[in-house]
């Protein structure tokens, strides 16, 4: 924060009618934030076009791990621990691109055991 540096910069999302005429990590608008695990994990939805939800290593900004969710997950995950094994969840609604599903559905995600 004193620098001024980034440790990181990537495109986030992608608009899939992009993607299919071969223009991949375009970056799409977005909305919701980020949360990081203490083991450097930054997880992260918020991309309205795409619905993936992303997993980055937070030192390099690789991608981990990606899936796609039934409806936009625009809203910031959360991480929580049941009998020591810890959890990420998010919200995915939907409702910003009219040409997207919209419902309701909170999918929790377990991370791997050490």
């Amino acid at each position: 924060m004193k620098t001024g540096k980034y440790l990181w910069k990537v495109p986030l999302g992608e608009y899939p009618a992009l993607a299919q005429q071969g223009m991949k990590d375009t970056g799409t608008e977005n909305y919701g934030g980020p949360v990081l695990t203490a083991s450097g994990v930054l997880f992260i939805g918020a991309t309205v076009y795409d619905r993936r939800f992303r997993a980055f290593d937070s030192s390099t900004g690789k991608v981990l791990w990606e899936t796609e969710l039934p409806f936009a997950g625009i809203a910031t995950p959360s991480t929580y621990m049941i009998d020591g094994r810890q959890y990420v969840v998010i919200a995915a609604s939907g409702g910003r691109d009219p040409k997207s599903p919209v419902g309701g559905a909170y999918i929790a995600f377990a991370l791997p055991e050490k």
